[in-house]
């Protein structure tokens, strides 16, 4: 297992940024039932991009479960300011595991957490026996780079991707991952609705965390900060411990993970289920990767 390499995806960063490109042009896809298709055909765009990019011999994906988590119950504000999906996105979701399921990837979800939770308890639990590659839109993971794990944040277009490893991220924004958590917790986060601390922003998070390593350094020197600072701390240090909760990756989801089921190959089948669910994009993105390229098997089953 030393040698593997496990791609792990964020089903839903993926999703939602395939529906959200096509969806501007109003370009849903309906198959013959009448049901959506953009999201699904352009996330397995982006999964099969990334296996063919980073050559991976294992891959799962990971998915929310429900709009309610463990979070929700900390801090009624969690993710509350984020609209509804829209109704051309709603029967996209199931489907998109059921395509997952038949191209024979793992599709891994717990009632109560997030993706992110999932992504980072794998993650922890196989640092030391596997690489480690997420594939994500959200930032949030950084928090989880390690030695044997790294992050690949989505860019504009299919395969194109910033990638973000341990010495890189130390490079950029000297912290250690981990740190990040600490940042949030100060800067807040207005896309998961949670303030961290009034009148500090991401400038001046990281500076602090920079200068005293943690929020615990902080607090013990605060009097050396800024009266404004000072004030600011003071005024919020409630919500600032919560925020640092709210943030923080769960890496310890007791879900059930099978290292071994993970085992990536490409079915010679994968026509039959762009045609089973008339995925036409993603049978001609098929029709221009290697696997076509180098295998008879696919070949003689155009």
């Amino acid at each position: 297992m030393s040698n593997s390499h496990l791609l792990l995806i964020d089903g839903m960063a993926l999703l939602f940024r395939s529906f959200y490109s096509t969806a501007v042009r109003n370009n849903y896809m309906f198959d013959s039932k009448g049901v959506p298709t953009n999201a699904v055909q352009g996330y397995i765009k982006h999964l099969l991009t990334a296996v063919e990019k980073f050559d991976p011999t294992h891959v799962a994906v990971c998915w929310d479960m429900g709009s309610k988590t463990f979070r929700n119950e900390m801090f009624d504000g969690y993710k509350a300011n984020r609209p509804a999906p829209p109704v051309e996105m709603i029967p996209q979701f199931d489907l998109a595991q059921k395509v997952t399921n038949s191209f024979g990837i793992m599709s891994i979800g717990l009632a109560g957490y997030e993706a992110d939770d999932c992504i980072g308890t794998i993650s922890n639990q196989y640092k030391e026996h596997a690489n480690i590659t997420v594939l994500t839109g959200d930032r949030d993971l950084l928090q989880i780079i390690d030695d044997r794990v790294s992050v690949l944040i989505m860019q504009k277009g299919i395969g194109n991707y910033q990638h973000h490893t341990k010495p890189s991220f130390m490079e950029e924004f000297q912290l250690l991952p981990k740190q990040l958590i600490d940042v949030k917790a100060l800067m807040g986060d207005t896309s998961d609705g949670y303030p961290g601390v009034k009148g500090i922003g991401e400038k001046t998070a990281f500076k602090l965390i920079q200068d005293h390593k943690d929020i615990e350094g902080l607090i013990a020197n605060i009097q050396s900060l800024s009266p404004s600072l000072q004030k600011k701390l003071n005024s919020d240090l409630e919500m600032l411990h919560l925020s640092r909760q709210l943030a923080a990756i769960e890496c310890n989801v007791p879900l059930s993970f099978d290292f071994n089921k993970t085992a990536w190959s490409v079915s010679p089948s994968s026509m039959d289920i762009c045609e089973e669910f008339e995925l036409k994009t993603v049978r001609n993105h098929l029709l221009k990767t290697k696997w076509f390229e180098e295998d008879d098997i696919f070949a003689s089953r155009l």
